[in-house]
């Protein structure tokens, strides 16, 4: 309340942790106003360059009135502030639901929009925001994980399995000539707040260069053929505002693969965290790690199919 009020607010004592692990996100009542959204980012993990940027994209996003929601600034045009040791920003809050995937009408907006969002995306490059790829998300995250936390037995298998999958994943995205872009970075259904018909983008926090693809993939579900049905219907929006590279539908899973391992060892380097053992109570378990294990051999086997086609 003490960092709010410092931007000139009057808190009426109501506050509400929102469920957030990588930052620390709180809805905060405001007296006469509706309740705003505070958001204390996680010391060390980005820079105020870093975190500036990404809001600056928000802006711009929100300048061709696309639905993102954006960070408050304050009268001199800042929205990134500090308080005692912690930088926080505050937004407005944003009602809305998780969005239905499962409605062609949906997925034809989701892709509309995003086809905007990356028309501004490819506009420029971040300068201070890394790029998604296979030696941060992939090769990085196993060695994390092989150093630090999978169990004495199954290190060999971990280690060897997660050499051969992640020198399949470069093979392919070696092959593929893309253009990283900006994006979203983290484009999956708990980020997009449905309301009124409409979808509202949130928390661009992992924002980054990637190809265009990475908001893309995380919208489709089910089995290839429904993937399929929705890709299309995804793509035929976009390309609306945005051409549609086929040539990135081989990148799916490689960043699937990618995902997958970064979020293990996302989790094991927060480890230290009090918050992170109280929430993923099942991680540091045998059990879970020969469940990894299993789901990236399966990943392997993924990786040697054919890539989806669009109908």
């Amino acid at each position: 309340m003490d960092a709010v009020e410092s931007k000139g607010y009057l808190c009426d004592g109501r506050i509400l942790a929102l469920n957030s692990y990588e930052n620390r996100v709180y809805q905060v009542g405001i007296e006469d106003q509706a309740p705003l959204i505070a958001k204390f980012y996680r010391p060390g993990r980005w820079s105020d360059e870093q975190i500036t940027e990404e809001h600056h994209f928000c802006f711009e996003l929100a300048e061709q009135e696309l639905p993102v929601v954006a960070p408050l600034v304050d009268d001199i045009g800042e929205s990134l502030y500090w308080h005692a040791p912690f930088r926080f920003a505050l937004f407005p809050r944003r009602g809305g639901h998780e969005p239905d995937l499962d409605n062609p009408e949906n997925l034809f907006t989701m892709g509309r929009l995003l086809g905007r969002m990356h028309l501004v995306g490819a506009s420029k490059p971040f300068e201070h925001r890394p790029e998604l790829n296979s030696k941060s998300f992939g090769h990085a995250s196993a060695e994390l994980i092989s150093e630090r936390f999978i169990p004495a037995e199954l290190k060999a298998s971990y280690t060897s399995l997660a050499r051969d999958l992640l020198q399949a994943v470069d093979s392919i995205m070696n092959s593929i000539d893309y253009k990283p872009i900006r994006t979203h970075g983290d484009c999956h259904r708990g980020n997009i707040l449905w309301r009124d018909d409409a979808p509202n983008f949130v928390d661009l926090d992992d924002a980054r260069m990637a190809p265009a693809i990475q908001d893309i993939w995380m919208l489709l579900s089910g089995d290839r053929h429904s993937r399929i049905a929705q890709l299309s219907e995804v793509v035929d929006g976009y390309n609306e505002f945005f051409d549609f590279e086929t040539a990135q539908l081989r990148l799916i899973e490689p960043l699937r693969t990618l995902r997958m391992m970064h979020y293990c060892a996302w989790v094991a380097s927060r480890w230290d965290d009090p918050a992170f053992p109280r929430a993923f109570p099942w991680f540091n378990t045998d059990r879970h790690w020969g469940d990894h294990i299993l789901e990236l051999r399966e990943q392997m086997a993924i990786l040697n199919e054919p890539p989806l086609e669009l109908m």
